[in-house]
């Protein structure tokens, strides 16, 4: 008699054992999930309230702040050359000599012209002997003057003066400090007076001018930092300030801005670089770019309370492409996390890596 109903016991007793589990799993807070969920490693930030800087991207050629072409102010053989290319040389130092044999011989022939105008001089003066004698120097002077033309003295002098100056000219001079470059004769070489011997850089005084366009002009003024990065090198940055700004927008809509570079490290005039120049807005709320992410087309940033992450709807600034502003939305000196944020949930257990 009992056995029909042994079977249909059992299943009763399985549909409430699962009831009662059912039962109990709902119980369970939620605080207990979130345990046994493995906390996000982030990396964080600081919100600041700083002035931010926009950022103007730019480039050019990195020159020498003085470069001087050395010209030769006379014709002759270079009979000496004391410079190789990428020497450096100090202001005076000799860089070359002509041969001075014409010039030696022009100084001879205008001190005989001297010595026989001076003879004439004399011959002459002495028919005025009483005014030379006398008291009156302002027709003393005027008549040696007269003298001085009427015998060929003074042109003698001048002459004399002329040929001296040549022979000076015969020996080219450093006019400035620095490395020589592109020296364009060999010794033994005939040149001619305004023929360029080599140029003088001065390396260690470097400058950066670089193209800007014409609706970021407003935001440079002179002074502001720069960081100046070598096109063709890994070698790291150079520090630059706005030295220069040309004040004429060319056809392309491009205003031309100089940037005194604080060392060479490394450049050489005529390399490329790209400058990137700070120009300070208003003081505002600046983060890291990475801690903005988008959710639904709005902007949110993750700060950390209690090691628990905490979704913040942002209202955002101006971008530099590695800050941003935010307008709204965030207080200064909160914790912003940097990483592992794209996917990130409100209330999701985090953790800080010291990496």
């Amino acid at each position: 008699m009992t056995r029909p109903f042994y079977p249909s016991f059992l299943l009763l007793l399985a549909l409430l054992s699962c009831e009662a589990e059912t039962a109990t799993q709902q119980d369970l807070p939620l605080d207990s999930f979130r345990a046994e969920v493995e906390a996000t490693r982030v990396k964080t930030a600081r919100s600041e309230r700083r002035s931010f800087d926009y950022l103007v991207n730019a480039s050019g050629k990195v020159e020498a702040r003085d470069q001087v072409k050395m010209v030769v102010e006379r014709s002759g053989y270079l009979l000496e050359l004391t410079v190789r290319d990428g020497d450096k040389v100090e202001a005076g130092q000799i860089l070359a000599r002509l041969d001075p044999s014409e010039s030696m011989f022009q100084i001879e022939k205008a001190k005989v012209r001297l010595r026989d105008a001076q003879t004439q001089y004399n011959s002459q003066i002495l028919s005025f002997q009483r005014i030379m004698d006398g008291n009156d120097t302002l027709r003393r002077s005027a008549v040696q003057e007269q003298i001085k033309s009427s015998s060929g003295l003074l042109m003698a002098e001048i002459e004399l003066r002329e040929a001296e100056i040549a022979m000076e000219k015969s020996t080219l001079k450093a006019l400035i400090s620095g490395k020589i470059a592109d020296i364009s004769f060999k010794e033994g070489s005939l040149v001619n007076a305004g023929d360029v011997l080599c140029e003088i850089l001065s390396t260690s005084q470097l400058q950066l001018k670089v193209k800007v366009l014409e609706s970021d002009i407003g935001l440079i003024s002179l002074g502001q930092q720069a960081e100046i990065h070598p096109v063709s090198s890994n070698s790291g940055t150079v520090a630059g300030t706005v030295a220069s700004i040309n004040p004429k927008v060319d056809e392309h809509g491009l205003v031309q801005v100089t940037l005194q570079l604080s060392g060479a490290g490394g450049l050489l005039p005529g390399m490329n670089a790209r400058a990137v120049i700070h120009a300070p807005q208003s003081n505002t709320i600046v983060v890291p770019k990475q801690a903005v992410v988008y959710r639904s087309e709005r902007p949110v940033v993750f700060t950390i309370a209690d090691n628990l992450s905490q979704w913040n709807y942002v209202e955002v600034g101006r971008d530099n492409g590695r800050e941003i502003e935010i307008l709204d939305g965030l207080a200064e000196n909160n914790t912003v996390i940097v990483t592992n944020n794209l996917q990130l949930a409100h209330h999701a257990p985090v953790q800080i890596s010291e990496e």
